[in-house]
């Protein structure tokens, strides 16, 4: 077989850190946002919080973020990091003004759930080795409260990791302490291990230990709902069989839940991101930057690099390595300063534009307004791709005067009804609802059903659509709706 050498030209797109850092930081709401900025400053000694009046990194030259050239410890030059104009920072002076109301959003600074669970271990009296293994489980529970992670798996990591050797048996019975934590259920290695979990520290009585029979023997007809083999299985009534299913579903099936790891968890509240007021018939709009703090490049890195362009001759190979990780510092702050000010920009000029399409329901605040619009309609409008509005739209809110909503709250497929009009998905989904709100729960409307119904008000749309939108309410089939 002979080899043959030939060219090949291929255009293929890189992404800068710059561009990196901006994908990454657009995705973020305002919450992890706080967060990302508090590691980063913690992660690079060449990025610091505050304001210097003679000194800024956020005029940034485009060369820096060109990935095709190569840094060498003789190509280190100062330019981009001294004798700057003193910019302001990331924090935009938006198009719209209007103070974000803290005491509308508040927020708690209790314990969160993990440093609960190690707070009440404290309180067990187990050697040291245990303890240890007990809070490399408790590492591992999820915020739910779910241990998912085999404990074979654990044990290996133990070994491997902390140099523990800890067999199966063991885990087990460290694990049997953690689950007597509060919450009840915390420590289950699935729903049905949390609600035997849950069940075991109620009062003892018939419907209780019934409720356990079903847990434990006959949970998957219970999932899915087959009361009339329960019935015949337990031998009992319709009330009395009601009544259990009621106790079972009071049970929490998330105990983590109650406490939360993130600010907006914590309290159950959401932190918007953008304020869109109405004041006299004008639409005011801000960025939520109350926690985002400003950010500078380090003077004393700057100074260092000043330093080695003045003394380039006289440096030793070591230093010059130390300067080329200064250097390396000082590009990854000015990255992060300029990703966050892209990001601030998109964040703006995508919400304006979804304010201009939905201008009428942000003076309002009748849903009714809403028009249909989908991802390509802001992106046209903004000037921005489409993948860039999606990493907007995802996980980010809006506070208006009518409440807070969702970005993809705005999002919805245009239909016809039987006059031709277009009209959105969301006023169909408003009728499946107040149908599926109205039905007789011991005979729940089937997706046919509900097609039936909605052509009968003039909207002719396809079965398969009609549980698509049910899907998207999270609303289950009939057959799981139905109720004794």
């Amino acid at each position: 077989m002979a080899l043959r050498q030939h060219l090949q030209q291929k255009q293929q797109q890189k992404l800068t850190p710059l561009q990196m850092q901006v994908i990454k930081l657009t995705e973020l709401p305002c919450v992890e946002l706080e967060e990302r900025i508090k590691q980063e400053l913690v992660d690079n000694p060449a990025l610091e919080e505050g304001r210097d009046e003679d000194f800024s990194a956020n005029d940034v030259a485009q060369d820096d973020f060109d990935e095709g050239a190569s840094i060498t410890q003789e190509d280190i030059a100062l330019g981009d990091y001294a004798n700057e104009e003193d910019i302001p920072d990331y924090r935009l002076n938006n198009q719209y003004s209007g103070e974000f109301r803290r005491n509308d959003m508040p927020f708690s600074e209790g314990e969160s759930f993990h440093e609960s669970l190690l707070n009440q271990l404290r309180l067990y009296e187990l050697n040291d080795r245990d303890e240890k293994i007990a809070e490399y489980i408790i590492g591992n529970i999820d915020e739910n409260g779910y241990l998912e992670r085999p404990l074979s798996a654990i044990s290996d990591d133990l070994l491997f990791q902390v140099n523990v050797d800890v067999n199966v048996d063991e885990l087990e019975k460290i694990l049997d302490i953690i689950q007597e934590f509060e919450p009840a259920g915390v420590g289950a290695r699935n729903l049905q291990e949390c609600l035997l979990l849950q069940l075991e520290r109620m009062p003892e009585n018939d419907i209780k230990r019934s409720a356990e029979i079903i847990v434990k023997k006959y949970f998957d007809e219970f999932s899915k709902k087959h009361y009339v083999k329960i019935k015949k299985a337990l031998s009992v009534s319709d009330d009395v069989l009601k009544e259990i299913i009621e106790e079972i579903t009071s049970l929490n099936p998330k105990p983590g839940n109650n406490w939360g790891d993130s600010l907006a968890l914590a309290m159950g509240t959401i932190i918007p991101d953008f304020i869109v007021e109405t004041f006299n018939g004008e639409i005011v709009l801000s960025l939520n930057n109350r926690n985002i703090p400003d950010l500078k490049i380090s003077r004393e890195y700057s100074d260092m690099l000043q330093g080695y362009n003045d003394n380039k001759k006289s440096v030793s190979g070591d230093t010059k390595n130390a300067i080329l990780f200064v250097k390396q510092k000082l590009d990854s702050a000015r990255w992060f300063i300029e990703a966050l000010k892209q990001r601030q920009e998109t964040l703006q000029r995508t919400m304006e534009a979804i304010i201009e399409f939905q201008y009428d329901f942000f003076l309002s605040g009748d849903e009714t307004q809403l028009k249909p619009m989908i991802l390509k309609d802001i992106a046209q409008l903004s000037g921005y791709d489409i993948s860039t509005i999606s990493r907007v739209s995802n996980s980010k809110y809006v506070q208006t005067n009518f409440g807070i909503y969702s970005l993809k709250f705005f999002f919805s497929e245009s239909l016809q009804n039987e006059a031709g009009e277009e009209i959105s998905s969301r006023e169909v989904k408003a009728i499946l609802k107040e149908c599926l709100d109205n039905e007789d729960k011991k005979k729940p409307l089937t997706d046919d059903k509900l097609t039936d119904i909605l052509k009968l008000k003039g909207y002719t749309i396809a079965r398969r659509t009609v549980a698509k939108y049910r899907e998207q309410m999270n609303i289950p089939v009939a057959r799981l709706r139905k109720e004794i």
